[in-house]
C-alpha cells in the first residue's frame, strides 16, 4: 500500500496502483473538467513540475515548432503510436494549415505484454485502438502524465463482460505494465505540447496505437506468426482502414463503433 499526496492533504491508503493512482485520477479529472480552456494553462502551471517543464524545455518545444513552421498559439496536436517499434509520433497543425503534419517521434523506452489488443485487467497489454488524452496529470507518481480513454466503445465490447481494466498513460520514467513511457526528460516535452494544444481548446487530443506500421516488415512479420488466429488479424485490418485513411487524409478520424466492436470510419 501507499500514500498518495497533494498540498495540504494525504489520502487514505489505496490498496493497488497501476499506472496511476485512482485517487489522483479523481482529483486531476476535477481539475481538468473544472476550469474553462482559457485558464487552463495558468491551472497547469501552478505546479511544480509543470513550472519546471516549462523553465527547461519551453525554448525547445517553440524550436521544435518553428522548424516546422507551427505556431504554438494555435497548436493543435494528433499522436500515433506503434508497439512493434517503440515510437510515440507526434503530429501538430495550427491555425494555419488544414492537415497534420508529423513534428517529432519519441521512443517509447519499455513495453509489456504481446501484440495485440488489451481485453482484461491485469494482463500487461498496451491497446490498441483510437483513442484520445482525456486527463492531465501534473503530479504523477510517473511524473508527468496524461491519460488515454481506455477502454472505449470497442474495447468494452471485445471484453465480453470481462473487466476491461483501465488507468493506461503516456508518461515519464521507464517502466511499465501496460502504458506508453518516455522517459521524464520527454514526457517534459510532451506535456507542454498537450497543454498549449488544451489551452488553445483542443479537449480531445486523439491518440492513435497501433501494432505496428502497416504495410512494413514487422507487421508483415506479426501476420505471419499470427496466422492461425484470425480474429486478430481481422481486428489490424480494421485497424489498418483508419491508419491508411490517416495516412491519405492527414486529418484527425471519425468513426463510430458498430454493435461488434468494429471502427467504423467517416
Amino acid at each position: 500500500m501507499e500514500y498518495h499526496k497533494f498540498p495540504g492533504k494525504i489520502f487514505a491508503p489505496l490498496l493497488r496502483f497501476k499506472c496511476m493512482n485512482l485517487t489522483t485520477l479523481l482529483f486531476i479529472t476535477f481539475l481538468l473538467t473544472g476550469f474553462t480552456t482559457s485558464d487552463f494553462k495558468s491551472e497547469q502551471k501552478k505546479y511544480a513540475r509543470v513550472r519546471e517543464a516549462y523553465a527547461e524545455k519551453e525554448a525547445v518545444v517553440k524550436s521544435m515548432l518553428k522548424s516546422n513552421a507551427t505556431s504554438m498559439e494555435s497548436i493543435q496536436l494528433l499522436l500515433i503510436s506503434y508497439k512493434a517499434e517503440q515510437e510515440l509520433e507526434v503530429w501538430a497543425t495550427d491555425s494555419k494549415h488544414s492537415t497534420f503534419r508529423k513534428i517529432i517521434t519519441y521512443p517509447v523506452c519499455a513495453g509489456s505484454g504481446v501484440p495485440g489488443p488489451k481485453v482484461k485487467s491485469g494482463d500487461l497489454q498496451v491497446p490498441e485502438g483510437f483513442y484520445h488524452i482525456s486527463t492531465f496529470n501534473p503530479v504523477s507518481s510517473y511524473h508527468l502524465s496524461l491519460k488515454v480513454n481506455y477502454p472505449n466503445a470497442a474495447d468494452r465490447i471485445r471484453s465480453k463482460g470481462l473487466n476491461p481494466g483501465g488507468d493506461i498513460f503516456i508518461h515519464g520514467k521507464c517502466v511499465t505494465i501496460g502504458c506508453l513511457p518516455l522517459t521524464d526528460d520527454k514526457i517534459k516535452e510532451l506535456y507542454i505540447l498537450a497543454v498549449e494544444a488544451r489551452n488553445n481548446g483542443q479537449e480531445k487530443i486523439p491518440v492513435y496505437i497501433f501494432p505496428a506500421r502497416f504495410g512494413r516488415k514487422l507487421y508483415k512479420d506479426l501476420t505471419i506468426s499470427h496466422k492461425n488466429n484470425p480474429a486478430l488479424i481481422s481486428f489490424w485490418g480494421n485497424l489498418e482502414t483508419g491508419y491508411r485513411k490517416f495516412e491519405n487524409d492527414k486529418r484527425a478520424l471519425h468513426f463510430s463503433v458498430s454493435s461488434k466492436g468494429i471502427y467504423q470510419f467517416q
